[in-house]
């Protein structure tokens, strides 16, 4: 009998092992959080982290996982020690990284852990991760698509379709959103629709103030582009810069646009960890979006959440650009392009940057 509990025992330790992997490979992190005790700990003083709580495993994995292009990790069963309801063991790991800011490489490692039996079962107390080699040289190869999503169940190997770009988030996801905003700086309000919307911009907005709108289909459609550019209400910058003459007057329209007092726009994408990502094709609207402007407003429909960074550049690619393509070869002749790319993690003057999150669809 104690044979037999001990064959189950290490079975089942070796399947939480392989369970670890599967969560990270998947990047389901809820999954991969309840693989510890509630106290438990996962350190990696190489990266450096040191995650301590469920809740912190599950934050910590998210902002390191928001960071790659594309991960790969094998691991290769190693020693387990068995003690009663505890145990210590250790596995050996081959890994492929690479993140979005360029850092790449392959490393091996090993992974020291201790285990404890619960009413769960076997659930990791602590797992410390040891780089035993690194090679950061660039990579040969690369992966078919950017790496994709929450991956909350198993099934979730491949990429959303494209189609799932135009598909509302429900309430529970904006609220998420809206609450990872206000932790990094924003100000986030959640609204019905674009009427709400362009009610609440011109609440935000004082009278005779310099306003710069981006070139976006959210503020189009919903009449703030209009109400704005051509209600007489503001000093609307835009309407200034087209009637510069573009071959002698660059200069004029670079100082206009890169410092109004408000700019407002939309984002091709908002992820449910607080990021927002804009998407330019010649540059020239990012600067005030980035901090140039003293205030920013973005009105973003329900449809443009997604998981993480790398789901938000998929949609940049995939949704967002073939169809301003399709309106900029209408409108100018030419196709459009994603030459620029802005990323907001956090707003450093807090108030300075509010968010509508709209429960409708708008834009794309």
């Amino acid at each position: 009998m104690n044979d037999f509990r001990a064959v189950a025992d290490r079975v089942e330790i070796e399947a939480l092992r392989g369970e670890f992997t599967d969560a990270a490979m998947m990047r389901d992190r809820p999954r991969l959080a309840s693989l510890f005790t509630p106290d438990g700990a996962l350190r990696m003083p190489d990266v450096p982290a040191e995650l301590v709580g469920r809740e912190e495993i599950l934050a910590g994995s998210e902002r390191l996982q928001n960071r790659w292009d594309f991960f790969v990790q094998t691991t290769h069963p190693g020693t387990i020690l068995l003690d009663g309801d505890t145990a210590t063991g250790r596995a050996y790991v081959q890994e492929l990284a690479r993140t979005l800011d360029g850092y790449q490489g392959l490393n091996y490692a090993v992974y020291h852990d201790r285990y404890r039996r619960t009413a769960e079962g076997w659930r990791f107390a602590e797992r410390v991760y040891e780089i035993r080699y690194l090679d950061t040289s660039p990579l040969a190869g690369s992966a078919p698509h950017p790496a994709q999503g929450s991956g909350t169940t198993p099934a979730d190997v491949t990429a959303a379709p494209a189609a799932a770009f135009t598909d509302p988030a429900p309430a529970e996801r904006l609220e998420r959103v809206a609450a990872a905003l206000r932790a990094g700086g924003f100000a986030a309000e959640i609204l019905d629709d674009a009427a709400a919307a362009r009610a609440r911009v011109r609440e935000l907005i004082p009278e005779g103030a310099g306003v710069l709108t981006g070139a976006s289909e959210t503020l189009r459609l919903s009449g703030i582009d209009e109400d704005i550019n051509a209600g007489g209400r503001y000093d609307a910058i835009r309407p200034r810069v087209l009637a510069v003459d573009r071959a002698t007057g660059a200069d004029e329209i670079r100082r206009l646009v890169a410092a109004p007092e408000f700019v407002v726009n939309s984002v091709a994408a908002v992820t449910e960890t607080g990021s927002l990502v804009l998407a330019s094709g010649s540059g020239s609207q990012l600067p005030a979006n980035a901090g140039g402007a003293a205030h920013a407003i973005w009105i973003v429909g329900a449809q443009k959440v997604v998981p993480d960074l790398a789901t938000a550049l998929r949609r940049v690619e995939e949704h967002a650009l073939p169809l301003e393509s399709a309106r900029a070869q209408a409108v100018y002749g030419v196709p459009g392009a994603v030459n620029r790319l802005l990323v907001l993690n956090a707003e450093p003057r807090p108030g300075r940057g509010t968010v509508l999150l709209l429960r409708e669809a708008i834009g794309y």
